[in-house]
């Protein structure tokens, strides 16, 4: 089973971005579930959500302990609420950022084994979608970065939620996180094989 924790705030799309990951593994074939924690919170308040991805059928219905993957859907949380509690080792880490990684204070992090990406999603949500809503970027970041799910499901699951030109304009955003993300890793993986 592969767990995913979805940090972000309210307005932002986190319950939706679960939503969306589980039904593109779904459509895919998979077991799926997603599903929020969070009162009666108000926008900009912290909001988590969680997905669960299996081959076989899900039992259990708590929150996601100890992720395989956190998506941090606003940097400013990283000093505000325990993201990183519970992650397993040599987990995802994809953080909505314009700052690198050493920028946020995270390299311990990086260092400890855990594979961890900044993108710049609210700048790819403004070119691409004409709003700075990151959470359909930041799933086409994940694909790329775990192969969890496949762009064409992710690209179908938001077309079906987001019908017409607003569906199209957020395929466009994730697929150019997904290739933006690409060439981060194998970059990655080309200063590793020279080390």
């Amino acid at each position: 089973m592969f767990e995913v924790r979805i940090h972000g705030r309210g307005g932002q799309g986190v319950v939706t971005a679960a939503e969306l990951l589980s039904h593109a593994a779904f459509d895919e074939g998979r077991h799926a579930q997603a599903f929020p924690s969070f009162g009666s919170e108000r926008t900009g308040a912290p909001v988590v959500a969680f997905c669960r991805i299996a081959d076989r059928e899900i039992r259990v219905r708590e929150p996601v302990v100890h992720p395989d993957a956190l998506v941090v859907q606003d940097a400013t949380l990283l000093h505000q609420v325990d993201v990183f509690a519970g992650l397993k080792e040599h987990g995802y880490v994809l953080i909505n950022s314009t700052s690198t990684v050493g920028q946020l204070g995270l390299e311990d992090l990086q260092h400890a084994g855990e594979r961890i990406l900044t993108i710049p999603a609210t700048d790819l949500a403004r070119e691409h979608i004409g709003r700075p809503l990151p959470n359909v970027v930041l799933l086409g970041g994940l694909a790329a970065f775990t192969g969890i799910i496949h762009l064409p499901a992710l690209a179908e699951a938001v077309r079906e939620q987001f019908p017409g030109a607003i569906g199209e304009k957020n395929v466009a955003a994730a697929t150019a996180a997904y290739e933006l993300v690409e060439s981060l890793v194998s970059a990655h993986t080309k200063e590793d094989a020279r080390a």
